[in-house]
């Protein structure tokens, strides 16, 4: 009896996928739940289980196939494995190339004697002041022959001798010059969302600078003891997450969307973190973020790094979401724009934290300073309220125990 392997259902709205890798090949034993495809859709990477101990016998959809909901992607065969037979071609008769036989060279012209050569010949030499030595002889004994001469005057002068060639520039290491690369499909769901929120929303972005000095003497008081208490690092994306919340509450439009003609205010705060993943960039969610002590932020975050990095990560956990916070610094960027991630109005650009000099009040001193960059989308969220919740957040990460006293 056969067991057909088909793709399970992949959540809501996602109608297909592409099979990435298969694990086993025909041939090969399997047991019930073992692990045989990697499934790519365009926001997860799936594992498909077999459903069945037996035999991989046939692969219905190869890797890179496009499959939907319920497709068939490949049957188990009842029974145990045995030693499968690798197709081997027929021998064919081995084909010997005959020896190449070696063509006799032909003789080479007589070296010429101009002195023996004919007078016609001696005369046509000295009026073109040609070297007897260059022309090829064809008459007896090396004799130079009026034709010898004539068609060496029709090839015009011997080229003169060539020129030391320049060194070599180095090469290239072999290697192909471009590679082809089919695109994933969660990098191709990623291109589709990005130029869909700069098709439609009106999207600008502001910014402003922020002042680490106070976090960082916190995190340097507090590590050891946080660390300690909860299992978890205290990191810098805790205390951003609640003060993206606490401005927030003050502009609601920040954390709203547009449906249709109407404008959802959610009194709720689920926010996305980006991950970078080798794949691409993923944004799991942190629900209920408004609720969670820094220690229970962070815990989610580093769960959710975690999974990115496996390809673990569920349909459920990156969907839905209020408004994205992306760190750009943990690579390098001192500043950039990051782009909404549809259907959120606000997305917020962290970078990295650099020392400069900076006047606190008639004073110029070395700070830990980091630029904030909000993006927003202008339909949604005027001018005043951008640039206010950005001055919200720097207010709160200037001053961190406006989160502990909710100001």
């Amino acid at each position: 009896m056969a067991t057909e392997i088909k793709v399970p259902p992949l959540g809501e709205s996602v109608t297909e996928g592409t099979v990435a890798r298969w694990l086993k090949k025909v041939g090969d034993s399997v047991k019930i739940d073992e692990t045989l495809i990697e499934f790519e859709t365009d926001k997860v990477t799936v594992d498909v289980p077999s459903p069945a101990n037996g035999v991989l016998s046939e692969i219905a959809a190869p890797e890179g196939t496009n499959v939907p909901v319920g497709g068939l992607l490949g049957v188990i065969a009842e029974g145990a494995a045995g030693a499968a037979a690798k197709p081997t071609a027929a021998s064919a008769p081995k084909v010997v190339a005959p020896k190449a036989v070696a063509a006799e060279p032909a003789a080479a012209p007589a070296a010429s004697d101009l002195n023996r050569s004919g007078p016609a010949a001696r005369k046509l030499v000295e009026e073109n002041k040609l070297d007897p030595a260059s022309i090829a002889a064809t008459g007896k004994d090396g004799r130079l022959t009026k034709g010898d001469v004539l068609a060496a005057i029709d090839k015009g002068p011997a080229a003169a001798p060539a020129a030391t060639p320049a060194p070599a520039a180095p090469a290239r290491e072999a290697g192909p010059r471009e590679q082809r690369v089919r695109m994933t499909r969660l990098r191709q769901r990623i291109a589709q969302r990005l130029k869909e929120a700069q098709n439609t929303a009106a999207m600008l972005t502001t910014f402003n600078e922020v002042d680490m000095t106070a976090i960082l003497a916190i995190r340097e008081q507090y590590k050891e003891g946080f660390e300690k208490k909860h299992g978890v690092k205290l990191g810098f994306m805790s205390f951003f997450v609640k003060a993206c919340i606490s401005a927030l509450k003050e502009l609601p439009a920040v954390n709203a969307e547009i449906s249709g003609d109407e404008l959802i205010y959610k009194n709720y705060y689920d926010i996305g973190v980006a991950v970078g993943t080798e794949n691409g960039l993923v944004v799991p969610v942190v629900r209920d973020a408004d609720i969670m002590s820094f220690s229970d932020i962070e815990k989610q975050i580093g769960v959710y790094g975690k999974k990115a990095r496996d390809g673990k990560l569920s349909m459920e956990e990156l969907t839905g979401g209020t408004f994205t916070i992306s760190n750009g610094g943990v690579y390098g960027s001192l500043m950039s724009t990051p782009i909404l991630n549809p259907p959120q109005s606000g997305i917020l650009g962290m970078h990295k934290t650099q020392k400069r000099p900076v006047a606190i009040g008639d004073k110029v001193e070395i700070r830990p300073m980091m630029y904030l960059a909000l993006s927003y989308d202008h339909r949604v969220i005027d001018g005043r309220e951008a640039v206010t919740f950005l001055v919200r957040v720097k207010e709160n990460l200037e001053d961190p125990q406006r989160l502990l006293l909710d100001m």
